[in-house]
């Protein structure tokens, strides 16, 4: 079920919101409605619907229009046009045409916001920052403070309870910030480029720590963010904007593989797919080994071979004319047991990074079966092509 439902949302900035409105629907870009009538357009023409317990990640370039998009969620940017549906029970409210209690009940139980700069009160201590927000619920003191301890403990700050923010590193405060939108129970999380302002390890470690925590509290989070590797890590599926418009989304994988636009190929092409391609994104296809004999070839230099059984299973291997040891790995099995020489064979699931840390450990291509069958292989030349950007093809039309 969609927790978020955005249908055709407009947000337009200005005093000529109708006027804007009727010049998009006539097709004028951004530039040509600031020119006529001095409006900015922040979102046009938004459709997309985030599933409960997903993290969908708006992503684009500055001025793209992502976090005009998710401050409409909770109405801080108020709708021009258009629906955007929010989770409440059984029903959806309209946060475009809802009254002032509904939008205030919206904000205090169903939705709330982590920000970029942390958005800590500097004279509270970090379990009182923590508890503000059931505070202002009307939690009673006790009460309060037990939830926002338990918050604390669940990010790794409960010893930091009695300290100023300003005695906590950038890290440690966002991670309060993370606390207390976890207090508020809220189903929904909107989280406006929270690890943006960190150092690049740290904010590293907070997008594990995120999605770890994920696991756990399965909310639905609609996170901002400039940066696609970020994306690709944390997102279960990825909204692209530009120039206030939606222009792709999908799963990390479907839009690493196949952009839409030479735009996002522009971004995938700089990205690491190491954290989102699998073995059967990458592999080349068993139908076009080439064979010699009864056998397929693996490697013609080194006269590296398989034979197959009748219904396509790897049987024996052999390089040299010496045979080689098969072996079935599983995702979870430690790699660094490995050793060289040893034909591995793995599911077609199998991510990038486990496959070239297999052939780094074998020094042997990558066989994957599926179903009992051979399906592909992984050899350099998969991983040189993805590592470079010719794994995909952009989609002309």
């Amino acid at each position: 079920m969609a927790a978020i439902s955005i249908r055709n949302v407009d947000v337009v900035f200005g005093d000529s919101i109708k006027q804007s409105l009727a010049l998009l629907d006539k097709g004028s870009t951004r530039q040509e409605i600031i020119d006529t009538t001095g409006d900015v357009v922040g979102v046009d023409n938004a459709c997309i619907e985030v599933q409960e317990g997903e993290i969908c990640v708006l992503m684009g370039l500055s001025g793209s229009g992502k976090s005009s998009l998710l401050r409409a969620v909770n109405g801080l940017n108020s709708v021009s046009r258009g629906e955007l549906l929010v989770q409440d029970g059984d029903q959806m409210v309209d946060i475009a045409t809802c009254d002032a209690d509904k939008l205030r009940h919206m904000r205090t139980s169903k939705v709330s916001m982590v920000f970029q700069n942390f958005a800590l009160m500097p004279w509270m201590s970090v379990v009182d920052n923590v508890a503000f927000g059931l505070d202002m619920k009307g939690m009673g003191k006790q009460e309060r403070r037990a939830k926002a301890m338990e918050k604390l403990e669940m990010v790794g700050l409960s010893e930091w309870k009695d300290k100023l923010p300003h005695e906590l590193s950038g890290g440690m405060r966002q991670r309060v910030g993370l606390a207390r939108a976890f207090a508020m129970d809220s189903d929904i999380l909107l989280m406006d480029e929270p690890f943006s302002a960190l150092d690049p390890l740290i904010r590293s470690q907070l997008q594990d720590e995120l999605i770890e925590l994920q696991q756990r509290l399965n909310k639905t989070i609609l996170f901002v963010s400039h940066d696609l590797d970020e994306a690709l890590k944390i997102g279960t599926h990825i909204a692209i904007m530009e120039s206030a418009k939606i222009i792709q989304h999908g799963k990390p994988e479907e839009i690493v593989l196949n952009p839409k636009t030479p735009y996002v190929a522009d971004f995938v092409a700089h990205t690491n797919p190491l954290n989102v391609l699998c073995g059967r994104s990458l592999m080349s296809d068993s139908s076009d080994l080439e064979v010699s004999g009864d056998q397929w070839v693996l490697n013609q230099h080194d006269n590296t071979f398989i034979s197959l059984d009748n219904e396509g299973k790897v049987a024996s291997a052999s390089r040299q004319e010496l045979p080689l040891t098969l072996h079935h790995w599983h995702e979870g099995e430690n790699i660094e047991q490995l050793a060289e020489g040893l034909l591995v064979m793995a599911s077609p699931d199998v991510s990038m990074r486990s496959a070239i840390e297999i052939r780094y450990k074998t020094g042997l291509p990558l066989l994957l079966e599926e179903n009992g069958r051979l399906v592909g292989m992984l050899s350099d030349k998969d991983f040189y092509h993805a590592l470079l950007g010719r794994h995909f093809t952009v989609d002309e039309a």
